[in-house]
């Protein structure tokens, strides 16, 4: 029997060669994307964007930071997390380091160095790195007294770093058991000691809450206006919107917590935030994942006011997408920069490759400025 031979029309030939070629030589299309690229990832590759973070260099300069998680990010055994840079306040990024292992990583800066903290991987280690030349090279976390702070499975979020009564305070999670099983916790050092170092650091006794049934995580240390230190919990299966009030004793060993008045309604309460005080306008800040009024996942972003960590309001939306499956913003992290604010988000976002995989898995970390938050008019950003 002879092969069969199908034969082409000459535009039917033109026509595939270009369909061929097109698929092979697909770029990405940034376009449609808001705000500042820093770094994209898309969905083909298996490794999806996470753990935002951003800060500010004593010179000025901004740093941010995100991991890999997805079918082929190791995130569960050996994760990379990548450092970027950028001088010209925002409107350009250049990565300048690579890091393995460090997983759900935090900037923060203390006494002109740079740090890094979150696990070893997914529900692993406490570990913490250091730099002295704003990011491009680390410290190794091998031993206690050089960044290893807690062996176990711990679980984080980029979450604030809070200065308070001489201490550095932030939030983690004792991920034992099913997720509702997991128990809240602070730690702290004190300014002065070595943050390398597990012996500077506190742990508190891990607070469990099962009589809630719902998982309480990515807590935010802050101060009350009477200047009590809590610990602010993204909580779910509590109804959307909604957030745990923790407080913390002044010895830092221990958490408390009213089942009758600290669940408090929190636009966004439900996906993970950053809290912040202004002095200027006497108000709590955060920016949020609003998820009620109108439905929505992660595709709804506002900017939101408290007086007192309990009242919230909208002040104003800041990006808005209508399809909750691809697009998303999400583990905002923040910093106040004079009348601005500057943040960086977990972006689900078109990127002419097919987009993101769903919305929680995102293809890029972006960069965004709030100008004049405090007057601005309740509009969309561009």
């Amino acid at each position: 029997m002879q092969p069969v031979v199908k034969k082409y029309s000459l535009p039917s030939l033109i026509i595939l060669i270009l369909v061929l070629f097109s698929s092979c030589s697909k770029s990405p299309d940034h376009s449609k994307v808001p705000g500042v690229i820093i770094s994209h990832s898309p969905a083909s590759s298996g490794r999806y964007i996470g753990s935002p973070s951003i800060t500010v260099l004593p010179n000025g300069d901004y740093v941010a930071s995100h991991d890999f998680f997805g079918p082929q990010a190791n995130h569960k055994v050996s994760p990379i997390s990548l450092i970027f840079t950028s001088n010209d306040r925002g409107k350009s990024w250049q990565q300048i380091a690579e890091i393995e292992p460090l997983f759900w990583g935090k900037l923060f800066v203390h006494n002109d160095a740079l740090y890094l903290i979150g696990t070893r991987h997914e529900y692993g280690d406490v570990l913490i790195r250091r730099s002295e030349d704003g990011g491009r090279t680390w410290t190794t976390p091998d031993s206690p007294e050089t960044g290893i702070l807690k062996t176990g499975p711990y679980h984080c979020a980029p979450c604030r770093i809070l200065i308070h009564n001489g201490r550095i305070w932030r939030s983690f999670e004792l991920a034992e058991g099913e997720r509702p099983e997991w128990s809240a916790l602070v730690i702290s050092a004190s300014v002065d000691a070595d943050l390398l170092d597990a012996a500077s650091w506190t742990f508190s006794e891990p607070y469990q809450h099962l009589w809630s049934e719902s998982q309480w995580i990515e807590g935010d240390v802050n101060l009350t206006p009477d200047g009590k230190l809590v610990n602010i919990l993204r909580t779910n299966r509590q109804g959307d919107d909604r957030a745990a009030i923790t407080f913390v004793a002044e010895d830092g060993l221990s958490l408390t917590h009213d089942r009758e008045k600290d669940i408090i309604d929190m636009p966004g309460g439900g996906v993970k935030f950053t809290i912040r005080f202004d002095e200027k306008s006497g108000l709590y800040w955060s920016i949020a994942s609003k998820q009620t009024d109108p439905k929505a996942y992660r595709n709804s972003l506002v900017l939101i006011s408290s007086p007192d960590l309990r009242q919230w309001k909208v002040e104003s939306p800041l990006l808005f997408h209508a399809d909750s499956e691809k697009h998303a913003w999400q583990y905002i992290d923040w910093l106040f920069d004079g009348d601005d604010i500057i943040f960086a988000s977990r972006t689900a976002f078109d990127d002419g490759l097919g987009g993101a995989h769903r919305a929680h898995d995102a293809n890029y970390l972006t960069f965004h400025r709030i100008v004049n938050f405090r007057t601005r008019e309740p509009a969309l950003m561009d």
